[in-house]
């Protein structure tokens, strides 16, 4: 099988990674690809994961057997539909489905209307109308969301009146978010244990895949700007076996569920964001896709093949799939580029990598994220550069060996954090 991939970074390079161990896939491409990925898959650097035409034609003139589109805005913009349109089969939702990530205004309206459990909320357009809303209610934190897509970076957790209003002027009239933030969210916080579940889905079967621990902000200890994430591990503790059953039963089926309800049944890999409070799990936000870096902590523990998932799913057979993971554990570290999540500067030479982008001894995988290859020489080219994973009998293994490598590696203005699972660990 020929495998086309629609993405460049770190999750895209983990879909590749477990695309290419199958004895099913013979060639896979990716478009655009990045430095990395390249070691796997022969990339196509011109063409964007949003130039839905540029895809179309690549498509067209490669004829793979299969489409994997993993980013959030070409699915939001349909990408899948007009590939389904010229006969390629594809993993990942329609644009019908996919508003399920693109709107919070819609997704929060489908937990209100079906009973999906997550915080209580309002959606506003106008400023005065929401500070009004943020006043009368007058609990802080309080949290401020642009409905749309905006890089994993459209939440502001607002501690105190005046950030919360400075969050509504910056989305509605200043217009930092573009389209995104012309409408928002205003939610109340909820206090708990963030859990990342990401699922399989064919419309009618929901398999949670092994759970994890995203980590979101750009420094230690929980401190600085939101990020698209800093690092991840798998599985996480918190998710036991009573909170996965009540998660079952609560919101992946029911969400299966609505969505047919609503007619725009959900095809691919959805994910559920998760807080665990004091009333149990509740949603934050549901993605229509693999997260980054969740995928690269999650994915290399899948024992079964994907390539057969992939099928299942195209031909809504996946109930009949029995779903095998590791018993092992799993840790992420993201190296970013000095100043992410704000300005940064690219085209930094990166050492310690291999022709391969890998490191010699092998200790860990490294996903690369934000990078070119530049005769011979890796570059900085994004926010997020690697993505350091290691895989170990339990978790404190999986981070020692992770950070071991880590530090063989070196750019320029690197920044990492230094308590990637430490919440998962001492817990």
């Amino acid at each position: 099988m020929n495998i086309l991939i629609i993405g460049g970074g770190g999750r895209e390079h983990a879909i590749a990674k477990a695309l290419a161990k199958s004895n099913k896939t013979d060639k896979l491409y990716c478009a655009p690809g990045n430095g990395g990925i390249s070691a796997l898959a022969e990339c196509f650097p011109d063409v964007k994961a949003t130039d839905l035409d540029g895809v179309c034609a690549l498509a067209d003139k490669l004829k793979p057997d299969f489409v994997f589109v993993a980013p959030d805005d070409p699915l939001v913009m349909g990408l899948v539909d007009r590939l389904n349109e010229m006969g390629f089969k594809t993993f990942g939702p329609n644009a019908a489905a996919a508003i399920i990530e693109g709107s919070k205004a819609f997704s929060k309206s489908l937990m209100k209307k079906y009973g999906i459990p997550t915080a209580e909320y309002e959606t506003f357009t106008d400023e005065d109308k929401a500070c009004e809303y943020i006043k009368s209610r007058n609990t802080y934190p309080a949290v401020i969301k642009a409905d749309g897509l905006a890089l994993g970076k459209g939440v502001i957790i607002a501690k105190d009146f005046d950030e919360a209003k400075s969050a509504v002027h910056s989305m509605l009239v200043d217009g930092k978010f573009g389209k995104s933030g012309s409408e928002i969210v205003v939610e109340e916080f909820m206090d708990g244990t963030e859990i990342t579940v990401l699922a399989f889905t064919d419309g009618k079967t929901v398999k949670p895949m092994v759970s994890s621990m995203d980590h979101k902000r750009a420094l230690d200890n929980d401190e600085g700007l939101n990020t698209g994430g800093m690092g991840a591990v798998a599985p996480n503790p918190l998710y036991t076996e009573k909170v996965a059953k009540e998660c079952m039963e609560k919101i992946f089926e029911p969400t299966v569920r609505a969505m047919n309800s609503e007619g725009r049944p959900f095809k691919g890999c959805l994910y559920f964001g998760l807080m665990l409070t004091k009333d149990g799990a509740k949603v934050v936000e549901y993605n229509s896709r693999f997260g980054d870096p969740e995928a690269q902590a999650v994915l290399p523990l899948l024992e079964t093949d994907l390539v057969d998932i992939m099928t299942a799913i195209w031909e809504e057979k996946l109930g009949a799939l029995d779903i095998k993971w590791s018993e092992k554990s799993s840790a992420c570290v993201v190296m970013a580029s000095g100043g992410y999540p704000e300005k940064y500067e690219t085209g930094k030479p990166i050492s310690g990598l291999d022709e391969h982008g890998q490191l010699a001894d092998g200790g860990a995988y490294v996903y690369h994220a934000g990078t070119k290859l530049s005769d011979g020489q890796y570059l900085t080219a994004g926010g997020r550069v690697l993505g350091v994973t290691a895989v170990g009998e339990d978790l404190r293994t999986a981070l020692n060996s992770a950070y071991n490598a880590v530090e063989k590696i070196s750019f320029e203005k690197v920044h990492y954090r230094k308590d990637i699972g430490a919440k998962a660990v001492n817990s």
